[in-house]
Parts: C-alpha cells; sequence; structure tokens
C-alpha cells in the first residue's frame, strides 16, 4: 500500500512537470523576484523588439580579461540581451568577442584603427590595484547590425577614468536598456530624421563642429543651413534645428523661418552666447572688456518661455585651463589651474534627458530663467553647483584672476540654471506682425501651432570640439586635450538628438534604477585574513566535523 502511495506521489510531480512544459510552450512568461525589477524589460522595448521582422546581430567587445567592475557590466549586457531575444520577434544573435585577443602590437594597432572607422572606440583604464595603478585597454561598446545597416553602441556612458568605477559602471548600467533599445529601433526602422546646424551668422565653423556633425551623421542625416536662402519645402523636412553660437544679430527674414519651424511642429536646439568673452582673447591681449551681444533673439525666447541673462557664470567646480608660468632653460613654463568661468554644469537627475551623463563642460555660461508661457511645460536640465557666483556684464577679465583666492561665502549661493527644456504648444512670435520684406507670402496662418520642443542653453561653446592647431585636427566633442579629460557633452548632444527624433520617447528608460549592493572596500581590506580563514578554513573544518561524527556513528549503530 505504501509502494503504491509513493508511485502515485511520482506520477502526479511527473503530470505537474508535463503540463507546466506543455503550458509554457504556449503561454510565455519570465519571472523577476529582484525588488528593481532589474531583468524586467520595459513595455516599450517589448514593443521595439515584436515589431523586428529582420534578423539581428548584436557583437558585444566587451570580452576576455576584464576589471571586476567591467566584469559586472559585461554580466549584465549579457542577462539583458538574454531578455531581448526571449522577446524579439526576429532572429536575434549576440556574439562577445575580445577584438585584442592573441594580437601582436603591430596587428593590434591596425584593429583599433579598423574598429575606430567603424565607430567603435577603445577606453584606457587607470585600474587600482593593491600593487598601484596600472593601465588596462578595453572595450566597452556593442554594434548592431541588420539589414546591411551598423550602429555602434557604448556600453560604459561616463568615460572619465578619474571618476569612481564603481559609480559609473552601476550608472551604465541603469542605462543599458535605453542603448540597446534605440539602437535596434534606429537599425531597424532605417528612417534618419534630418537635422539641420545653422550658419550664415557667425556660427562655428565646419572644423570645430566636426564631432558633432559626424556622430550624428551615424544616426540621422545632417548638414548646415543656411536661413536666408532655405524655403518653407526645406523647413517641412527638417525634423530638428540646432542654432549654436551665433555672432552676428538674426534678421526678422530669418527669425520667421524659425518661428514657423516651432509653429510647425519642430525641434530647436538653442546653445546661445550672450555675452562676448573668449579666452583666446585673453591669452593674446591679457585682458579683455565683455560686453552684452545683440543676437535680436531676446524677444523670440521670451514668448517661448526662457530667458537667457546677459551675465556670466563663475563656480569652483570648473575646468582647469592651461596658463604661462614663466620660461625656463628657452622653454616657456605651463601649469595647469583652475577657472572659474569654466564651469562644469550638472545634469539635473529629476530630469530623464539628462541622467546617467558626465558633467557638462561650459565656457563662460550665462543663467538662463523661465517666463510664464501657457501651455509650455519647463523642466531644468542643467544647474551649477552650490559653490557658483554670477557677475553681471559689462565685465573685465584677465589673466591674473586665476591666481585669486574666491572668498567662500560669497560663492555660497543656491543652484543655477544654464538649460532649460520646453515642451508645449508655443505662441507665434508673428501672431499680428506684418510678414517680413523678403517674405512672399505666409508659410502658415496659425498663431498656435503643433506641439513642439525646445532646449535653450546659455554657452554657445558646449557643442563645440577642440581643434589641434598643429594640423587642424578636430578632437572628439566633450575632450579637453589639456586635462586629457572626456565631458558629457557629447551624450549630452546625443540624448538631445534623440529625444527629439524619437516620437517614442524611449529616454524614458533611462528613469531605471539598479541598486548596486558594494561592498565596504576599507572594511575588506581590515578584514581580509579574518574571511579569508573563514571562508577556507571553516568549510574544511566542518567537512572534518562531519567525517569524524559519521564515522563514530556508523561504529555505535553497528557495533550492536
Amino acid at each position: 500500500m505504501k509502494n503504491n502511495k509513493n508511485w502515485l506521489n511520482i506520477i502526479v510531480v511527473f503530470l505537474i512537470l508535463i503540463s507546466l512544459n506543455l503550458t509554457g510552450r504556449y503561454f510565455f512568461h519570465r519571472f523577476d523576484f529582484t525588488a528593481d525589477k532589474r531583468f524586467t524589460l520595459t513595455d516599450k522595448t517589448k514593443n521595439a523588439l515584436a515589431k523586428s521582422q529582420k534578423p539581428i546581430t548584436i557583437t558585444v567587445f566587451l570580452n576576455g580579461e576584464l576589471p571586476a567592475a567591467f566584469k559586472r557590466l559585461q554580466t549584465s549586457v549579457k542577462d539583458l540581451l538574454n531578455d531581448y531575444k526571449a522577446y524579439s520577434n526576429a532572429d536575434l544573435k549576440v556574439v562577445f568577442v575580445d577584438p585584442l585577443a592573441g594580437l601582436s602590437v603591430a596587428d593590434q594597432d591596425t584593429v583599433i584603427n579598423n574598429l575606430y572607422m567603424h565607430g567603435i572606440e577603445a577606453t584606457n583604464l587607470s585600474v587600482k590595484t593593491e600593487s598601484g595603478l596600472t593601465q588596462k585597454l578595453v572595450y566597452p561598446m556593442a554594434m548592431i547590425e541588420s539589414d546591411g545597416k551598423e550602429l555602434p553602441v557604448k556600453l560604459f556612458q561616463n568615460l572619465d577614468a578619474s571618476g569612481n568605477y564603481e559609480d559609473n559602471i552601476n550608472r551604465s548600467i541603469e542605462n543599458l536598456e535605453y542603448a540597446f533599445t534605440s539602437g535596434i529601433k534606429k537599425v531597424v526602422n532605417g528612417n534618419n530624421p534630418r537635422i539641420g546646424f545653422t550658419e550664415a551668422n557667425g556660427e562655428p565653423s565646419d572644423l570645430e563642429l566636426y564631432d558633432a556633425i559626424h556622430t550624428l551623421s551615424n544616426s540621422y542625416e545632417v548638414g548646415r543651413v543656411n536661413l536666408n536662402t532655405i524655403d518653407k519645402a526645406g523647413l517641412d523636412k527638417l525634423k530638428m534645428l540646432v542654432i549654436i553660437k551665433p555672432q552676428q544679430a538674426y534678421t526678422e527674414t530669418e527669425k520667421y523661418k524659425i518661428n514657423y519651424f516651432v509653429m510647425n511642429g519642430g525641434r530647436v536646439l538653442w546653445s546661445i552666447d550672450q555675452v562676448s568673452a573668449e579666452l583666446d582673447s585673453l591669452q593674446g591681449k591679457g585682458s579683455q572688456m565683455v560686453f552684452n551681444k545683440n543676437l535680436n533673439l531676446d524677444d523670440m525666447l521670451f514668448m517661448y518661455g526662457a530667458r537667457i541673462n546677459y551675465n556670466i557664470i563663475a563656480d569652483k567646480n570648473s575646468a582647469e585651463i592651461p596658463v604661462s608660468t614663466g620660461v625656463v632653460g628657452g622653454q616657456p613654463q605651463i601649469q595647469l589651474v583652475p577657472w572659474l568661468y569654466y564651469p562644469i554644469l550638472l545634469p539635473d537627475t529629476a530630469a530623464s534627458l539628462v541622467k546617467n551623463l558626465d558633467g557638462i563642460k561650459a565656457e563662460f555660461p550665462s543663467t538662463v530663467d523661465t517666463i510664464g508661457a501657457k501651455g509650455v511645460k519647463k523642466t531644468y536640465i542643467l544647474t551649477t553647483s552650490s559653490f557658483n557666483k554670477v557677475f553681471n556684464a559689462p565685465k573685465l577679465f584677465s589673466l591674473r584672476m586665476v591666481a585669486e583666492q574666491p572668498d567662500p561665502k560669497s560663492f555660497q549661493n543656491p543652484l543655477q540654471s544654464a538649460g532649460v527644456l520646453l515642451e508645449g504648444e508655443f505662441p507665434s512670435v508673428f501672431a499680428g506682425r506684418p510678414l517680413p520684406a523678403q517674405i512672399a507670402s505666409a508659410f502658415t496662418n496659425t498663431n498656435v501651432g503643433k506641439s513642439a520642443k525646445m532646449i535653450v542653453i546659455g554657452d554657445g561653446d558646449i557643442f563645440k570640439n577642440q581643434v589641434v592647431a598643429k594640423d587642424n585636427s578636430p578632437l572628439p566633442l566633450g575632450f579637453d586635450r589639456y586635462t586629457q579629460r572626456t565631458y558629457g557633452n557629447k551624450a549630452l548632444l546625443l540624448n538631445i538628438a534623440d529625444y527629439f527624433t524619437d516620437d517614442d520617447n524611449l529616454i524614458d528608460l533611462r528613469n531605471k534604477e539598479v541598486k548596486i549592493r558594494l561592498l565596504d572596500k576599507a572594511k575588506i581590506k581590515l578584514e581580509k585574513t579574518k574571511w579569508q580563514i573563514i571562508n577556507v578554513v571553516f568549510p574544511l573544518l566542518v567537512l572534518i566535523f562531519f567525517a569524524i561524527f559519521q564515522h563514530y556513528y556508523r561504529k555505535y549503530k553497528y557495533a550492536k
């Protein structure tokens, strides 16, 4: 009777297992028991994967011998892409490779150059070990390919090697779903929106905007736009208009075309200098009187809900500049010193648009205020630190100011905004006004436009790349050749372009938070020997104890 009952239990278990397997063939579900739902994909990602029809290959270059922190990033990528494969409607293939494994130095240089031509950039890490700092070249990047199109994806978003790797890795893990989903969507759709950088008003040259235009060209159709010659049809083809550091006042005709673009639901990025401060002028003349510019844009921005003030922000959280300290042996001596007027702007973590970004290097930025505009939502995206001070223009600047010690009390002020996002239905600047002389007929008759977006930043240098004077070669956007640091300027531009051109608003995926329970490094170093003994010796003692116990138990049991 007892045997029959045991057989019945076994049969029931097998029937349950078979039922679960059969059910799983028709009803797919994945269970995530983590508190922060780190293994749960958002509905936007699932929808993007469900729409994919053609095979997708994702090659991840983060492989081989890696520092512990990057191993954790690699594991997170593997876990995430396993979920992508489970939900993808098309055949999704994932490959992990170490591009430099087993190669000679000469061959490694060739591979590094070839990968760079395809947008795959290496990161040289300074890894702290018990014996000191060691250099390690890794590729925290991936390549998404489908139907002959490819797109590089950065997995490690915070490229400042002097920062805290644990924090940077954590922020990068939080950003993975956004990075892969937006990349897959761009490759699969193959629809490249048009982005225009304005010219003809003294804007930076193609060389100074090279990396901004080149980087965006991987996903968009990018070119220069002359507002004097472009017509209504040309504006209708644009998705995003970028206005960077104009030097000359805009005519009413140019402003009319910008206003029409906004009324038609366009996206505009304003990166404006309201004052004439330039470090090159200081280095050449030693001093410069900074005056207000007249760009004839204040009325437009005021109507749209923003105002760039005629002032300059100083911040103790700032970048460094090279200053000559004299001549020794016929050679000029250069020293890097903090320059308060090159503040590192901080992304507002409450805004998903700039979440997980590094600090943004600015040059003589101005504060940005919001103005009441009906139907327009305002979100601050860039702020100073709490150790700031604002100076009104005009103001005399001199390189001798680097030696001044700022008064700590005067630099303890509320956060100042240097960038704001505006969204909604903007009013027309030309409502009730006559058409400009060069506009033969009205482009539109509406006084309130379609839903549009714009970002207003009080600095025109944020999206300019540095240029090596020796050979006129452009440097990556956000990279400072003097300090060898990379700031978040390029990532900010890419985020803005994604946010402005993506109607599915995938930028919301940045709101995902992954809590990493990190070990206390100081405690590990202090108690290292104790825990090594516990982990190595204690299990052996337990095994010996059970062996002795079993020996005497068997002896006691069978000795009778």
